[in-house]
């Protein structure tokens, strides 16, 4: 039927003017052609919510409106840069899993972590701990290192042992054992390990200089005591009549030899001294003292039978 009379003139429609307020796409012919910035919100994605990390300005013709990440049509480019990224540091410090097609980072630069979780550091970098660096662990190509280049001790813990080998585990370098003995090998052969009363060597010792301990004895109450653990060197000064008793020799099966200086008191008292019944002297008969003032006797005395039996001599006496 015709339209009778003037054609109204053309209305804009607004959202009011539609039941529920809103347009939907039943509303729209689908051959109508909108323009996208007659519509609110089409020309650029929200920048917050889900697509908060897309970068740039796409569109609705590249961005879906809902969903996640998989709506995505086509290829877009959502990362053209590190800062892209969310990455402040530099691609040095990039796990190869982080980079893809951003550029070309060089193999040592890269620390990477396999499947079983090893993580693998390139020559010369290092893993670092201590807020100023204090140790560092390493290889520089040639050789590895421990640097403990801080404050204070590098300890190194354990609550039974500490061993050195070789990387294949079948040679053994040096062993320190909780509340026991330290063994230092060579060529895997036990060679130097400490003891209850100081250390025992495997083989030759050979010193560019040797010392002994040396140890002044007093007595007292007339009883005087040689501690064979304090030293191979000793020497008493006579107060009065005194007898010897030596203690803490070594096991049987190990030689010990000590010399003591017997000196007499300033005012000649002729003190006397009797020695352990154990000490066996040349011909069965005890050395005799000399009495004057301030004199000197040496005797030596040494045993391998644990203290069982003791070798008497005189080294020297009347010494001034």
């Amino acid at each position: 039927m015709a339209y009778i009379g003037n054609i109204p003139a053309t209305q804009n429609i607004t959202s009011s003017e539609i039941t529920d307020g809103s347009i939907v796409n039943v509303d729209i012919a689908s051959d109508a052609a909108i323009a996208a910035t007659k519509i609110a919100g089409l020309a650029t994605v929200a920048t917050t919510g889900a697509y908060s990390d897309v970068t740039g300005t796409p569109t609705l013709a590249t961005v879906a409106t809902t969903g996640a990440y998989s709506d995505l049509s086509g290829t877009p480019s959502l990362v053209t840069s590190l800062a892209d990224l969310g990455v402040t540091a530099s691609a040095a410090d990039l796990n190869t899993t982080d980079v893809t097609t951003l550029g070309t980072v060089e193999a040592s630069k890269v620390v990477t972590a396999d499947a079983n979780g090893d993580v693998t550091f390139p020559d010369n970098n290092k893993a670092i701990f201590g807020a100023g660096s204090d140790l560092q662990i390493y290889h520089d190509g040639s050789h590895s290192y421990i640097d403990e280049i801080g404050t204070g001790r590098l300890y190194v813990r354990a609550n039974d042992h500490i061993t050195l080998q070789n990387a294949s585990g079948t040679e053994t370098y040096a062993n320190f054992a909780s509340n026991g003995a330290v063994g230092l090998r060579f060529d895997n052969v036990l060679r130097l390990q400490t003891t209850l009363e100081g250390a025992d060597v495997t083989g030759e010792l050979i010193a560019d200089s040797y010392n002994e301990t040396y140890a002044a004895v007093t007595s007292t109450s007339n009883a005087t005591t040689v501690n064979c653990e304090a030293g191979n060197t000793f020497s008493h000064t006579l107060t009065e009549n005194t007898t010897f008793t030596f203690s803490n020799p070594p096991a049987s099966g190990t030689s010990y030899t000590f010399s003591i200086e017997i000196i007499q008191d300033a005012s000649a008292s002729g003190f006397t001294v009797t020695w352990p019944a154990s000490v066996d002297w040349p011909a069965a008969t005890a050395p005799t003292l000399t009495a004057t003032a301030s004199a000197k006797d040496i005797f030596v005395f040494t045993t391998r039978d644990g203290g069982t039996n003791w070798y008497g001599f005189t080294a020297g006496q009347a010494l001034g």
